[in-house]
Order: structure tokens, then C-alpha cells, then sequence
């Protein structure tokens, strides 16, 4: 088989495996494609069988040893700073004025949240809360203003 057949292959291959994204399987066949076209070209590759055989090879034991770690690599990528759970103790800026239990808006990291007070009482436009649950895509806060239960109590001697 010629050497730019192997490489055209195996470029299919890696663009099949951007299409099917969390896969991670066409790269290990394309990755080994190339490097089969590369040794064809440079004459170090044998017979078809041969090529065949390096192939299937290459890919599987590829596939076998490096797909776990990749995967595992890829699920830790996102620092605490990615991760939704993380939200819990962030400031936020309310876009709209908030009312215990109703729905309103508000912003975190440049992005538009959804949000529910857990403070008693009203919130307007522009209040910095804090963040003291996520549930699903909702953030329930409470004003980040400490409250007079907060400070410690007047007379108190030790």
C-alpha cells in the first residue's frame, strides 16, 4: 500500500475522532495510520502484511496503554476553578432585584446565572452575595453584607 494512503487514512481517522467527541478511540487508528505511512515512505515498513500486521499492532496496544490515562487526564483537566461545585463561597452581583424564594439573575465569571435568596429579606440590582449552594444550574445566595446575628454579642466578658 502506498505511504500517502496510510496518511490520508489516518487523517480520516483523527478527524473522525473530533467529531465523535469523549470517544477517544479513532485516535490510536489514525495516529498508527500515519506512523505506518511514514515508515512505507521510508521504505522501513515490509510487505502489505506486514504493514497490516504494525497496524493493528500499534493501535491496539495504543489503544490498550494510553486511552486510561488520557481519559483520566482529560475528566481532571479543569482545575477547581472549572468546576460547578466550586461555586460555593464566590461573589456574585445580582442583575435583577431578588425576593426570598423567587427566581432572578445574577453574574459570575462574566456569565449569567440563575439564582434564589436565601437572605430574608429583598435584595436589589447590583447587591454582591455570596454563593451557598449550586443546585443543578441555579446558585442560591445570601448578601455578602455581614448581618447583625454575625457580630459578636455586646457584653460579653471572658
Amino acid at each position: 500500500m502506498e505511504w500517502w494512503m496510510w496518511v490520508i487514512g489516518g487523517l480520516a481517522l483523527l478527524a473522525l475522532e473530533m467529531l465523535i467527541p469523549g470517544l477517544i478511540v479513532f485516535l490510536f487508528f489514525g495516529c498508527a495510520a500515519i506512523l505506518i505511512g511514514v515508515l512505507e515512505g521510508l521504505g522501513l515498513a515490509g510487505p502489505i502484511w506486514m504493514q497490516w500486521v504494525l497496524f493493528s499492532v500499534l493501535s491496539i496496544l495504543s489503544l490498550l496503554v494510553l486511552r486510561g490515562p488520557i481519559l483520566r487526564r482529560l475528566s481532571h483537566r479543569g482545575d477547581s476553578e472549572g468546576r460547578i461545585d466550586s461555586l460555593v463561597g464566590r461573589e456574585v452581583v445580582l442583575l435583577t432585584d431578588l425576593t426570598p424564594g423567587e427566581p432572578g439573575k445574577a453574574e459570575l465569571r462574566g456569565t449569567s446565572w440563575g439564582v434564589v435568596s436565601t437572605h430574608g429579606a429583598p435584595l436589589s440590582k447590583g447587591t454582591r452575595c455570596i454563593v451557598e449552594a449550586v443546585e443543578g444550574l441555579t446558585l442560591h445566595v445570601r448578601d455578602a453584607a455581614p448581618t447583625a446575628s454575625a457580630e459578636p454579642a455586646q457584653g460579653d466578658s471572658a
